[in-house]
């Protein structure tokens, strides 16, 4: 799947995407997609206190915002560097992990972040899905169908 993306792209947008900053801050928040190491390890909403302010400590932010998992949650976890440390997971805008459909996103007003949901056609989504080409297309529209991760 990760070839036929890349190929889709092209070489100049993935040239572009590999310019990215793989961290964003922008006080009081810090934005990576996995975590700060890496864009792919992402500890789960099930994690522990310890573990999520492990990873996200480094940011030096008092909220840390992630993707990857595709499954939205808020956590308030207890930090020595700040008071309290907010970690937030924005989920997804098409492919939710959690069982609801519907796209997620995080708002961000101040230092209060909120989860928000809109629905969308995925039936669409899934038509247009059928017929682009790309490899497993199958196995994406499982997980689109049921909001859940579905194994191929």
């Amino acid at each position: 799947m990760a070839a036929a993306t890349r190929a889709m792209l092209g070489e100049e947008r993935v040239a572009w995407l590999r310019g990215l900053a793989r961290i964003q801050i922008q006080d009081p928040m810090a934005l990576v997609h996995g975590s700060p190491e890496s864009p792919w390890r992402a500890p789960p909403p099930e994690a522990t206190e310890a573990e999520l302010e492990s990873v996200y400590r480094p940011l030096n932010q008092p909220i840390a915002v992630y993707a990857h998992i595709h499954r939205p949650y808020i956590r308030s976890v207890t930090s020595p560097q700040v008071r309290q440390r907010l970690v937030a997971n924005t989920g997804s805008v098409s492919l939710s992990y959690d069982g609801d459909r519907r796209a997620s996103y995080l708002l961000l007003d101040g230092r209060n972040p909120t989860i928000r949901r809109v629905d969308y056609d995925v039936e669409k989504e899934l038509k247009a899905l059928s017929s682009c080409g790309l490899p497993h297309a199958d196995w994406i529209a499982k997980s689109l169908h049921t909001g859940s991760f579905q194994m191929p």
